[in-house]
């Protein structure tokens, strides 16, 4: 295990642990405390810690072939964190790896060709931003968080609700959106993408589906996500989780 994983999960384990009780849900807009019932976390422990694997596709830019990974990513609840290493084969015989992260509120993406050969290295402000919202999206694999310090929520309507996450100087927002079963399909937000050596905000979103128990919770276990550009909609990420654990 890499020391920035081990640092994550020894600063996640130190909040104290309780269980999720129905008076937490108590004020939250109604599309997302008939979620929260939905998927069962009345009763669980909160959730500090995360380790999941996944398998799938990527792509970074349109009309590029997709290109088969796998994947590893570490949480933690509190406070915000994660790190994703995925290796990326655009041929059988040569790998790029691929570490996305968002540790001590700050965010890097850095890309690597056989481990060697940098590619990619990027971070500042608008990394940030990307980085913490991508934590925000993702914590649909772990949704006792939804009721963390740091979140806070606007009703919208019956089928969606916004969720706002406060951590250190930064603020992100999404828009979480229910089916007629309550469950979550789809997160939208505004993210900034390069574009030419520049950092622009796109609309940007996650599809979700698939949704199975896990630890006595139902998480989907599939997801797509996708930039919603002036030349039409670019899905650059597709993946299934293969393995996922709670409170390592």
């Amino acid at each position: 295990m890499r020391p920035e994983i081990r640092k994550l999960l020894r600063e996640g384990q130190q909040g104290r642990p309780f269980v999720i009780m129905e008076e937490h849900l108590l004020g939250l807009p109604e599309p997302i405390r008939r979620y929260l019932q939905w998927a069962g976390v009345v009763g669980k422990e909160a959730i500090r810690t995360v380790r999941l694997k996944q398998k799938g596709f990527l792509r970074m830019k349109e009309g590029q072939k997709w290109l088969p990974l796998t994947a590893e990513q570490y949480f933690t609840t509190s406070p915000p964190g994660f790190v994703w290493h995925a290796r990326v084969r655009p041929l059988p015989f040569l790998n790029i790896s691929v570490t996305d992260r968002f540790v001590n509120s700050h965010g890097r993406l850095q890309a690597k060709l056989s481990s060697l050969i940098s590619m990619a290295d990027a971070k500042g402000p608008e990394v940030d931003q990307g980085e913490l919202l991508r934590y925000l999206a993702e914590m649909i694999w772990f949704p006792t968080a939804w009721l963390s310090q740091y979140i806070e929520w606007k009703e919208i309507d019956e089928h969606s609700a916004q969720t706002i996450l406060r951590h250190a100087s930064l603020t992100v927002a999404a828009m979480l959106h229910f089916d007629e079963r309550g469950q979550v399909v789809q997160i939208t937000a505004e993210r900034y993408r390069e574009e030419d050596g520049k950092f622009i905000l796109r609309p940007w979103s996650g599809q979700v589906e698939d949704y199975r128990e896990v630890g006595g919770m139902m998480i989907p276990m599939k997801a797509e996500v996708s930039w919603h550009l002036e030349s039409g909609d670019f899905t650059c990420f597709r993946a299934e989780i293969t393995e996922i654990e709670y409170n390592l």
